[in-house]
Parts: structure tokens; sequence; C-alpha cells
């Protein structure tokens, strides 16, 4: 029996997926727990729109983040944080911190997890950064970091 999946079933599939399995597991399992759907021609065809419209929509998502990787590769971020006496910050720069930055200097709002910073930043100096914009998408940046 083939059905449509409207939530994520372990070892089965995802949300969202068109599926071969048994009739006494969807008839005893999926339908009354509300997993799935029976995939009539009727849902089949809305299920396909929907496939249609997530593609089109996904490749949208990832043109612009593409605009956007070539318009941030090699920009700067500038930071100046309070130091010691060898240039030693105190505490480090984290990437909420830099994601705050980003949001400020080039109006980028993107989460903090999305940052990847190749050490922790002690000292004053310039940092690369990478920036994960869209799976497959990333966008090399410099931190620069100075002494207040």
């Amino acid at each position: 029996m083939k059905v449509i999946l409207k939530a994520d079933v372990k070892k089965l599939g995802a949300a969202g997926s068109l599926l071969e399995v048994s009739d006494g597991y969807a008839r005893n399992y999926l339908f009354p727990q509300g997993l799935a759907d029976e995939a009539t021609p009727n849902k089949i065809a809305a299920w396909k729109e929907q496939q249609a419209r997530n593609k089109a929509l996904q490749a949208k998502l990832k043109a612009e983040a593409e605009d956007r990787a070539k318009a941030l590769q090699g920009k700067a971020v500038s930071i100046e944080a309070k130091a010691g006496e060898n240039g030693r910050l105190f505490g480090s720069i984290t990437a909420a911190q830099v994601a705050e930055l980003l949001e400020q200097q080039h109006n980028l709002k993107i989460d903090k997890r999305d940052i990847k910073l190749d050490d922790s930043i002690r000292q004053a100096g310039n940092y690369n950064i990478t920036l994960k914009l869209y799976p497959g998408v990333q966008a090399a940046m410099t931190l620069a970091v100075s002494v207040k």
C-alpha cells in the first residue's frame, strides 16, 4: 500500500515521503497514530505539486545564498576588544559576537552556529572565519580584532 508520511517515522522515512508499506503496518500503526495518509491518486497529484514547489523554493534559496556568498567573499568584519599587556584579550571573541557584528556591519542575520571560527580568538590580529549560508554554500571572511 502506498502512503504519504505526515511526520518523520524512525527507520521508515521523513515527513512528506511517498512510500510503499505493508497493508497491516499502514492500517494498524501509521493511520491510527496519524503518521500517514493513504496515497490516493488525488493525494499523489497534490504531493507532486508540493514537491515541485519545494524544489523551486530550495533552488531559489540556494541561488540567493550563492549571490550573498559572492558579495561577502573576502570582506572583513572588525571588532575592538580590551586587552592586557601582551595584546592578549580579556576573554575571547565568540561566534555570538561575530553574528552580532555581521548584523551591524553587513546587515546579515546569521545564526551563531553557522559561523566557524578556526581557533579561539584571544589575541589581536586578523582571523579567517567561514559562514555557512545554506547547505553547501559557504563564504570566507576576515575578522579583524584590534585593541581598544
